[in-house]
């Protein structure tokens, strides 16, 4: 009777756990179909839109799949790395959708993702069974998870924004990823720029879109020489401090640059014509 018993324990285990294993499979499968999708048509942060447009079955398909599944049952880690691919698709799949863009505001670049009528804050998007636009991915879902480098790795569809990286988010290395992405923003002029010369710190204005987020995570942990400074400046100053350079470091210690944001560059970031497909 005792090995009947185990191997009826056996099969239960093995039938309770299968819809978890089966989910988990559902998960990888849907995550590799956004990372080839990545790995092939992005490079350096810039994007092949033309060859996506041509050839995009396989985005179309990823951004469905994204309508319907359900997050509520996954980690934080989880769920942080499905929004911020979701994001990024539903970024691709608007800019494909209207590729190549013909807009004609004097406001933004020619063929920017901005010369789409209301791109941000208008489209809405079926993701995990809500209905988004992508404003409010940023602003009411990613503000949740309460950790501001997930604003540098949002793919605008701009120049300006953090590099859209060749692979996809993924839970088990999320910490490595954004701690990556948070590294490129000293490496990046859109990011920062040190004028040691003209004695300024030039800062994207993404500090200043994300200002709550990023004065809770880092303005109490600015160094006391920088007591003096608002909140958004010791904020900006602990995040990009650890990645400078010496020189740079030195510069800043001395505490006497002036902070000014950059106009955000709303330029498509198009390989198209540049050496792409």
């Amino acid at each position: 009777m005792r090995p009947l018993r185990s191997l009826v324990v056996v099969l239960a285990c093995v039938l309770c756990a299968r819809p978890g294993a089966q989910e988990s499979l559902t998960d990888a499968a849907r995550r590799k179909t956004f990372d080839q999708i990545l790995d092939l048509y992005v490079r350096g942060g810039d994007v092949y839109y033309r060859a996506i447009k041509a050839e995009r079955a396989k985005l179309d398909g990823y951004v469905n799949l994204l309508a319907t599944t359900s997050v509520a049952t996954l980690s934080r880690g989880e769920q942080l790395a499905f929004w911020l691919n979701a994001y990024n698709a539903l970024v691709l799949r608007t800019v494909v959708d209207h590729y190549p863009i013909q807009g004609r505001s004097t406001d933004y670049p020619p063929k920017s993702i901005r010369q789409i009528p209301g791109a941000f804050e208008r489209l809405t998007h079926r993701v995990a069974g809500r209905a988004l636009t992508l404003d409010q991915i940023e602003q009411t879902v990613l503000s949740e998870f309460h950790d501001p480098r997930v604003y540098f790795a949002l793919g605008r569809g701009a120049i300006g924004s953090g590099r859209l990286r060749s692979e996809a988010f993924v839970a088990g290395r999320l910490e490595e990823q954004l701690a990556e992405v948070a590294g490129e923003c000293v490496t990046r002029a859109q990011c920062i720029q040190i004028e040691r010369d003209a004695g300024k710190v030039k800062i994207s204005s993404i500090f200043s879109w994300r200002e709550k987020e990023f004065v809770a995570a880092y303005a109490d942990a600015a160094p006391p020489a920088f007591a003096t400074r608002g909140p958004i400046e010791r904020a900006v100053l602990t995040f990009v401090e650890p990645k400078l350079l010496p020189a740079e470091k030195e510069f800043i210690a001395k505490n006497t640059f002036q902070v000014v944001y950059t106009p955000f560059d709303w330029t498509l970031n198009d390989l198209t014509g540049r050496g792409g497909r």
